[in-house]
């Protein structure tokens, strides 16, 4: 039996230098040379879309030692407009300070584990792409059952996971015997309104073993285990069941291992659903994660994983925070956290960003209410420094208002720049950006692109590409159709990046990243919310017609 364990700490250290308000937080930063380096759903992959590093051929014996990061130091925090409470502070006393800092590398396991692929919430793609004619092409669709109120295929977020297992951990699975004999075996995980989740091979199309019945619809978007361990982590979107909150499964039996109800005396907000996708710590062996009842969860969890003997068990510690802002009624964190070390940030159903300092579970900062905040936050980390691109809904406005898009610096609040683009609000489906940023890379490394739904008419939408660093707008595309599916970003072996973006009614385009020019469309029928995963140049989405699609780009 084994627990999983801390990497050790290379001998240098990390030197510390002051962030600009040096006063309420302070960051130690990295005075190591940068290099730049590709990363497709957090794991570092061949190809580059920088210029190619030599590789040191000597003494290639030694497995090379992760670097972990340091810890960024808060010196104090502004809690004037928070009040907050925690449960389980002991717990966290227990944990060393290397437990609370999340790895650099979220993953070693090729594919795309969580939403976006990992805690900057960057990379909801894995590899790069080889076509050269930018066409769609469908390989495969899944139909899913249906619930009788929501039907099913998937809603929003309702990205799918896409992993290529171990070999021996996927001999321990119940997976089917034929697809534990096929080399390159890739699964796609998917969670359905119908109240399943599905597993799929990439290839074929074909089931790979029994769905999980959840029961309750499913909304967000699941979670695999970081370290490659066969685990499952995922919420519930709607309550129709007993059950209603967030739940743990063996992939070993599919057994539930453990269940953490939303509904809790301890929040503010009566309402369970998990619509966020968990992160989970590879070197603590730990797990971050936000319920829409306004609490934010830190769990050690104490995971048994015996791989020779195919078993895992896990025996979860909870700490957890709740937390009202002054001027801001609404709790609830409809949004997938995002994490850059030791920091966290979440958004909410008032429009409040949390930077919360997991080694407590204390806020940082917290700012104002806006208006309804569901897409998740993106961190752009630029010497050693995050900073926070966000975008809000127009829902508390009301009939007519405007979605703000923000740059924040993520030490301090500061809003460093805000553009407002006006949308139409709908009760049911609402404008403004629900959509996740694209935070570009390769030739594409200067832009920051957001999903506005409802504007210029309540069927419209609108995609904008920003310069990170000022916010002017460096173009736009009109939309026909509002979206509200997170746009993914794919590359070439060049750099050359194209945006995947699905829409309301059930198209999904091709753009030129760079341009903003559409160079292909194709149509599936019905509405697409969810957003895509992307393995080299497969994409996986389904749509709220029932089904799940796996399109090449070719």
């Amino acid at each position: 039996m084994k627990r999983c364990c801390l990497y050790l700490v290379c001998s240098w250290i990390l030197i510390g230098a002051a962030c600009s308000n040096s006063d309420e937080v302070v960051v130690s930063e990295d005075n190591n040379e940068n290099v730049d380096k590709q990363q497709s759903g957090n794991v570092i992959v061949e190809e580059s879309l920088d210029e190619p590093v030599e590789e040191d051929t000597e003494d290639q014996s030694e497995e090379p030692m992760e670097v972990l990061f340091e810890a960024i130091d808060i010196e104090s925090y502004r809690h004037e407009n928070i009040h907050f409470e925690v449960n389980g502070e002991k717990e966290l006393e227990q944990r060393s300070p290397e437990d609370i800092i999340f790895p650099e590398v979220y993953t070693e396991v090729e594919g795309v584990l969580t939403f976006r692929g990992g805690p900057l919430r960057d990379s909801p793609s894995y590899g790069t792409i080889s076509a050269t004619e930018m066409e769609l092409e469908e390989q495969w669709d899944f139909t899913t059952s249906a619930n009788p109120d929501w039907g099913g295929g998937a809603g929003w977020t309702g990205q799918p996971a896409i992993v290529k297992w171990d070999n021996e951990i996927k001999q321990q699975m119940n997976i089917k015997e034929k697809f534990k004999e096929k080399d390159n075996f890739v699964e796609v995980i998917q969670g359905s309104l119908d109240g399943h989740v599905y597993f799929i091979d990439l290839e074929t199309g074909e089931q790979t073993r029994n769905p999980i019945a959840i029961k309750n619809p499913i909304k967000g978007s699941l979670s695999i285990d970081s370290r490659g361990y066969p685990l499952l982590y995922l919420g519930d979107g709607i309550p129709q069941h007993e059950k209603f909150g967030f739940y743990i499964f063996s992939l070993i039996d599919s057994k539930l291992l453990h269940y953490i109800p939303g509904r809790d005396e301890f929040a503010y907000r009566d309402w369970g659903a998990f619509d966020g996708s968990a992160l989970i710590n590879r070197h603590s062996d730990s797990l971050v994660v936000g319920g829409e009842n306004g609490v934010f969860y830190n769990v050690a969890l104490n995971t048994d994983f015996d791989k020779e003997q195919g078993t895992i068990a896990i025996d979860p510690e909870i700490s957890n925070m709740r937390y009202k802002i002054e001027g801001n009624d609404y709790q609830g964190i409809e949004n997938s956290v995002a994490i850059f070390k030791n920091i966290a940030y979440f958004a909410d159903n008032g429009g409040s960003i949390v930077s919360i300092d997991l080694e407590n579970n204390h806020p940082v900062w917290g700012l104002p209410s806006l208006d309804d905040t569901d897409a998740s936050i993106v961190v752009d980390v630029v010497d050693d420094t995050p900073h926070l691109y966000t975008a809000s809904e127009v829902d508390i406005q009301g009939r007519n208002g405007n979605a703000y898009l923000r740059k924040i610096h993520g030490l301090t609040g500061e809003v460093i720049w805000e553009k407002s683009y006006p949308a139409f609000y709908n009760p049911d489906v609402n404008g403004g950006v629900l959509a996740t940023p694209v935070l570009g890379k390769g030739n594409m490394g200067d832009l920051i692109v957001f999903t506005i739904a409802r504007h210029r008419s309540t069927n419209e939408g609108i995609m904008v590409a920003l310069d990170r660093q000022t916010g002017e707008e460096k173009w736009r595309w009109h939309m026909e159709q509002y979206a509200w599916s997170s746009a993914v970003a794919v590359y070439d072996k060049a750099g050359n990046g194209f945006l995947v973006q699905a829409d309301s009614t059930g198209n999904v385009h091709i753009i030129d990243g760079d341009t903003g020019k559409v160079l292909t469309a194709k149509n599936f029928g019905y509405n697409i919310e969810a957003s895509p995963a992307i393995y080299n140049d497969s994409i996986i989405f389904a749509s709220r017609g029932g089904l799940i699609h796996h399109v090449k780009i070719k």
